[in-house]
């Protein structure tokens, strides 16, 4: 084994961040184990409006910098490494990664979620060559041209009207006949000059030469076809949890995530679950953020009532 902790935390998002501050403030010996930028998704998001405390909003890598530094002040240790697996041994967990093993007392698994594909023809394709996720990172590159959509829930308006700041025009596309974010943001973006909105349609194709040129639409109720001339296309029609890595150690529910009781605990005892990869989760910082503090505290009963008979 590299090395030992009292916890690992899997996922250094907004529940993992928030686990190790409760965890590393209780004086318990905390590392996170984050496969890519510490943040998780708070780095990909622009202005967000609906966390409490930030009555202007603030920007999600800013919030996630601030999370970072407040539980590394308080001794939580952070390691850059992807996750393989979990194992039970004895009366510890084992953390399997590429870089070495840690071995703990519990885990709280935080790992967070990644944005859904649409799985049309072209998707795959033309991923970078104007196919994108994330309008944070690659919002720019699409300076002066046209943009479509996919998804007009409160990430997909959110990055919309981020990508006014570079595009010319922004088309965002639903599938459903209504807009689904929630009403001050549609109205937000569905007075700015450069957004329309089309519902009701499908994206059944992407195409183009090196680059994205064109999409093919269905209006669903007409079933009538036709094309639209777009630079890129932002995909954001929601969000699948990052559990690959536990599919031979937990039992997952049918979207993936990992059920958990009311105090975050999973099917195995000193293994707790946060954020948006639990069940049922709302996929929410606030909520992600409740979520890493009651998986937090529920560990700390573990060690005082369960962790010498387990």
């Amino acid at each position: 084994m590299d090395a030992t902790y009292d916890v690992v935390i899997v996922g250094g998002g907004a529940a993992g961040l928030t686990a190790a501050l409760y965890t590393s403030r209780a004086k318990l010996n905390t590392v996170i184990i984050e496969r890519e930028a510490i943040g998780g998704e708070l780095m990909n998001r622009d202005q967000i409006e609906n966390y409490p405390g930030y009555p202007d909003g603030i920007m999600g890598p800013e919030l996630g910098s601030n999370m970072m530094t407040q539980a590394m002040n308080h001794g939580a240790e952070i390691k850059v490494s992807e996750v393989e697996g979990i194992e039970v041994d004895g009366v510890y967990k084992v953390v399997k990664t590429a870089e070495g093993h840690y071995r703990a007392k519990a885990v709280i698994l935080a790992s967070g979620a990644h944005p859904k594909k649409l799985g049309i023809p072209g998707e795959e394709e033309f991923i970078d060559n104007g196919v994108f996720y994330c309008a944070t990172c690659d919002g720019p590159r699409f300076t002066g041209k046209t943009v479509a959509v996919a998804g007009s829930g409160d990430s997909g308006l959110t990055e919309a009207l981020f990508l006014t700041r570079f595009v010319s025009k922004v088309v965002v596309f639903e599938l459903l006949p209504y807009a689904t974010a929630n009403k001050s943001l549609q109205e937000r973006a569905f007075t700015n000059p450069k957004i329309t909105a089309r519902c009701g349609y499908k994206i059944e194709a992407i195409r183009g030469d090196d680059a994205v040129k064109e999409l093919d639409l269905l209006e669903v109720q007409t079933e009538q076809k036709s094309t639209l001339e777009a630079d890129g296309l932002l995909v954001h029609i929601g969000l699948e949890p990052n559990t690959d890595y536990l599919k031979s150690s937990l039992m997952l529910s049918e979207k993936g995530q990992v059920p958990v009781n009311e105090i975050m605990e999973t099917t195995i005892a000193g293994i707790f679950a946060a954020g948006d990869i639990r069940h049922n989760s709302p996929m929410q910082i606030a909520t992600a953020v409740g979520d890493g503090a009651t998986a937090a505290l529920s560990f700390g009963k573990y060690l005082e009532t369960r962790w010498n008979q387990a």
